[in-house]
């Protein structure tokens, strides 16, 4: 059974989602607040605003320089808006030496993907093309039936099924450092996890696990007869005007580059091409720009495109509630889902907001979207040597949260 949401929460969403539906479909991107600008396909650039003398858009950027000094960031791409209108549109520090960040610079935006393919699951689901309870062992026959009988499409997206994470598995990570080019097979990544013991009963408890996202991703693949780039391009990128928003199969980036640097192998060095294959399900591997972030902040967070129904489906798919240490899954892995702070179907509730913020190669990044003050927050990071790693994207999003709007901090997950 699906638990209620925080009240304040899913009256806002909710409210949103109704004024969004009556918008004509063809209008959805006009009037958001990235940097799609009206009809035929015509785009303004993602650029940056004048430097603010005062205001929300120069606390904004006083939090931006201070985070990049104090964290040890080469570069800071932020853009955060209200109400549709820009309050701050900036990129500081540099892409590589002696070139500089610029907002238009695409990076990539690693779960970010899995809230679109989360909205995408639930937009077929009200279009009646799939079934969120069904077994999916009839769409993947290669999986054990003992898991194929079991699993379904929500418990995937909701990552409730009790599949390891391959990215846990002890070999895994020297793996991907031994070879950050390697280019991994969805079957290669979902063995490791399908292969192993499920850490509970399907649907009784929760984990994250990259193996659900994986399988989601082929699963809807056979059922629509659409490529998943294809289906979440259809579903979620378009009626958003996502147009710099697009998946790659190989680990090329569409120029402008901001490049990524990080020291996970024990050495300073470059890793903007290191292959993102293993992070999600193909077709869901993405690049984005921040104007794009930004967009997708509001339009996620809000259900623009669901349903009230679909809305509540989506940031709280029966989770809230699950989450409890057991002998096989320490609490550092099966974390209590509250009310305050739940996974969705592939979306994160933190408190009053609907987030979610990657992490991976160099990169990191955040989206926030406030529903009772339509605030969204996006922003992108990389790393200089002296950098601590973490989410410092996140971190900053929770800085700039706690400066606008200071009655709704963004809380950490868990």
């Amino acid at each position: 059974m699906t638990r209620s949401l925080p009240k304040s929460l899913l009256r806002l969403v909710t409210a949103t989602a109704l004024l969004a539906l009556a918008v004509p479909a063809g209008t959805a991107s006009a009037t958001g607040d990235g940097a799609t600008a009206g009809a035929a396909g015509h785009r303004r650039p993602c650029v940056g605003s004048a430097r603010p003398a005062d205001g929300p858009g120069a606390e904004v950027l006083r939090i931006a320089e201070q985070a990049k000094a104090e964290l040890g960031l080469k570069s800071v791409v932020l853009r955060v808006t209200r109400d549709g209108q820009e309050l701050l549109t900036t990129a500081l520090g540099e892409s590589m030496t002696g070139v500089p960040a610029q907002p238009a610079m695409h990076f990539r935006n690693g779960n970010i993907a899995i809230s679109y393919l989360g909205t995408a699951l639930v937009r077929l689901a009200e279009q009646g093309r799939v079934d969120l309870d069904a077994p999916v062992g009839r769409w993947l026959p290669d999986l054990p039936p003992a898991l194929g009988e079991r699993f379904t499409l929500r418990m995937l997206a909701a990552s409730t099924t009790g599949l390891i994470d391959y990215v846990k598995d002890p070999a895994f990570g020297p793996a991907v450092y031994a070879d950050p080019f390697r280019q991994w097979t969805a079957d290669e990544l979902t063995s490791i996890s399908t292969e192993a013991d499920l850490l509970y009963p399907p649907g009784s408890n929760w984990s994250y696990s990259h193996a659900n996202f994986v399988l989601l991703g082929e699963a809807l693949e056979a059922q629509t007869g659409l490529r998943l780039d294809e289906l979440i391009k259809e579903q979620v990128l378009d009626p958003l005007g996502l147009h710099e928003t697009a998946n790659s199969y190989t680990p090329d980036i569409p120029t402008p580059v901001l490049h990524a640097f990080t020291a996970e192998r024990g050495t300073y060095e470059e890793s903007t091409f290191w292959n993102p294959s293993w992070t999600t399900a193909p077709g869901a591997v993405e690049t984005t720009d921040i104007c794009d972030l930004a967009r997708s902040a509001v339009g996620i967070g809000s259900g623009e495109l669901l349903s009230p129904a679909g809305l509540r489906t989506f940031l709280d798919p029966g989770t809230v509630g699950l989450g409890h240490p057991t002998k096989d899954c320490p609490a550092t892995l099966c974390i209590p889902q509250t009310e305050a702070t739940h996974y969705g179907l592939g979306i994160l509730t933190l408190g009053d907001w609907v987030s979610q913020h990657p992490l991976f190669f160099g990169y990191s990044a955040s989206q926030d979207y406030l529903p009772c003050d339509h605030l969204a927050i996006a922003v992108a990071t990389t790393n200089n040597p002296t950098a601590p790693g973490g989410h410092t994207a996140h971190t900053i999003a929770q800085r700039i949260a706690a400066a606008l709007s200071p009655d709704h901090p963004i809380p950490d997950f868990g």
